[in-house]
């Protein structure tokens, strides 16, 4: 080790070496070759090639030397000797790039996700983002287990996960809406997914955050079962994308789990080089073992590894990480589409006459009399079951969409599929919580059960009792305003899934006292609008004659007519323009008796 001697000279002196005098520092320049040149000479077998550490007297002799130096070189001195305020100073690297901020820290000890509403928001923005409540999930179960999240703090962000997936059900049935009566079924699915979504997380996100029984619960579920560590949870659909993704791109994941714990490096996310050829090496170790300082060690140590380049589309792009991202993004986001009309079009050719008339039998039946409520829970069964082997509830409301609008599956029906889905899309969650490590399992495995039960929670909220299955009245509803006004689907689309949640997002950051205080009255305002709108329309004479219709408020404000009026100046095509009275007289070719009247 090099310590300092004196004032200007220094000792060095290493196992089974005598001390050897280092030559004097200069009195202006330092650097550590000059602080203990002696270094060079030392072994290379010295604690298997390690370069000895400084002590901190000699790394503060250097620093102090080093900004001695840099002072006089940034600032002038001044006739009477003394350095200008007015000078520049020489600015310090803080050894930290924006580009290599760990992406934990933005998560750890941070004040912003101690807010239910902020934590809900990131779970629907990231979730609409990927297109995949499984991936998102995982994504939260592989954060608590990295200590980046507690478990409280995940209980919004899942919530928030089970909201966002129901924007691929919307995206597909926006494919239909060339036609009003499938658009109106379509679209009426694709709601009640995201109603009872909406409907579940305002009744149990202030339920926890006061009592927490979502959390209470899986910590005594999690209390009476033992859980071992497992290895890595399948994943099915790996196996028949994953060699076409290693084509288009491939990520370092040694560069994404420093990021993540803190270790960031300027590394780019692209990998580069995927294998290493090593070659021999000459000698025996063996042999060398006994002197350490023998010349054999060091030929030992210096075998040569040729790195082989990976191969995909990125791998030689001179693109930033950033580029590449927005890139992947938008090809992701039109290929998506692509095959979301593909998938609609598919099932409208194949999905015809008696073919339709079959699939519609068997979906759509009930049992004999004394079970006929157990069809509903076979539905949600079946709907578990099949998104556990797709492994991805967004391809299977996918498919469940179009089948609507072709009027296959019935809305009271898909319902219930529609619940399965949510359940059998927190298996993936739960695999991958037994693959966390032994000392964050139980954790992990908690969050995991958490989004079970607030599937399971919807369940018996809005399915158990008939007269509470609030999603189906509500999703016919809109889907009859979407059939009136298809620009509304569109209005929808935006403010559910990305206005209001960065507005809730921005106040959230703003604390929670301004959320509270913008945030409040407006929700009072609308839950009192609602109430008023049902009263109109169940019992009138509750209310004061004032309030008995909407009809004293500016035209704009109670019916959708100036604003349709608006779009469709604004938007002038065939998808925004008004019903036509005539629309079903189209099809009257598909009657018998008329098309046998008429003279070809």
């Amino acid at each position: 080790m090099c310590a300092p001697s004196g004032s200007l000279t220094c000792s060095c002196s290493y196992p089974e070496s005598p001390p050897r005098r280092c030559p004097s520092l200069p009195t202006q320049i330092w650097t550590w070759a000059w602080v203990c040149p002696c270094l060079k000479s030392m072994p290379n077998s010295l604690t298997d090639g390690q370069v000895p550490t400084p002590t901190l007297d000699t790394v503060g002799l250097v620093d102090r030397s080093l900004g001695n130096a840099g002072n006089s070189g940034s600032a002038p001195i001044s006739e009477e000797g003394d350095t200008d305020p007015w000078a520049l100073p020489q600015l310090k690297d803080t050894g930290q790039s924006w580009k290599g901020k760990a992406a934990g820290d933005i998560f750890k000890d941070n004040m912003v996700l101690s807010n239910p509403v902020a934590g809900l928001v990131i779970g629907v923005l990231v979730t609409v983002l990927v297109q995949s409540s499984s991936t998102s999930s995982s994504i939260v179960v592989s954060m608590v287990a990295s200590k980046l999240l507690t478990v409280r703090a995940s209980v919004p962000i899942v919530m928030g996960v089970n909201v966002g997936t129901s924007i691929t059900s919307t995206l597909v049935s926006m494919a239909q809406s060339g036609d009003r009566d499938e658009f109106r079924r379509a679209f009426g699915g694709s709601a009640v997914h995201g109603i009872f979504n909406w409907l579940t997380v305002l009744i149990l996100l202030p339920l926890e955050g006061a009592m927490a029984p979502l959390e209470r619960l899986s910590a005594l579920a999690l209390g009476a079962t033992s859980l071992q560590p497992g290895g890595h949870a399948p994943d099915i659909l790996k196996v028949l994308t994953q060699p076409l993704t290693h084509l288009i791109v491939q990520l370092d994941p040694d560069v994404i789990t420093g990021s993540a714990t803190g270790n960031a490096t300027n590394s780019s996310l692209i990998k580069r080089w995927c294998r290493t050829r090593g070659q021999t090496t000459v000698g025996n170790s063996s042999h060398c073992r006994a002197a350490a300082f023998s010349p054999c060690a060091e030929r030992n140590s210096s075998a040569a590894d040729e790195r082989l380049p990976c191969h995909h589309l990125f791998v030689g792009a001179a693109l930033t990480d950033l580029a590449v991202g927005f890139i992947l993004l938008a090809a992701s986001l039109l290929v998506l589409c692509t095959c979301l009309v593909l998938i609609v079009k598919l099932l409208n050719s194949v999905l015809r006459g008696r073919v339709a008339q079959a699939v519609r039998t068997v979906v759509n039946a009930d049992f004999p009399f004394p079970f006929s409520w157990l069809g509903g829970y076979m539905a949600i069964l079946v709907g578990a079951g099949l998104t556990f082997v797709l492994q991805s509830s967004s391809v299977f409301t996918a498919a469940i969409v179009p089948l609507m609008g072709l009027g296959v599956i019935s809305l009271e029906r898909a319902y219930p599929l529609l619940l399965g889905s949510n359940i059998g899309t927190t298996t993936t969650a739960l695999l991958a919580a037994l693959a966390s490590p032994a000392d964050m399992l139980l954790s992990a495995v908690q969050v995991a059960l958490i989004h079970f039960f607030f599937n399971l929670a919807g369940i018996l909220l809005w399915y158990m009792v008939p007269i509470l299955r609030l999603p189906i009245p509500l999703a016919k509803s809109f889907g009859d305003l979407t059939a009136r006004y298809r620009w509304v689907a569109v209005a929808y689309l935006l403010l559910s899934f990305l206005l209001l949640p960065l507005a809730a997002f921005g106040l959230s950051l703003a604390g929670g006292t301004v959320l509270a205080a913008v945030g409040g009255p407006l929700v009072v305002l609308v839950l009192l609008v609602i109430l008023v709108t049902i009263l109109q329309q169940r019992r009138p004479a509750w209310l004061p004659r004032c309030l008995r219709s909407w009809a004293w408020l500016p035209l704009w404000l109670h019916s959708l007519e100036p604003w349709d009026r608006l779009v469709s100046h604004c938007c002038p095509c065939k998808a925004c323009s008004p019903p036509e009275a005539t629309a079903k007289e189209a099809h009257c070719y598909e009657n018998p008796e008329i098309l046998a009247s008429q003279q070809l």
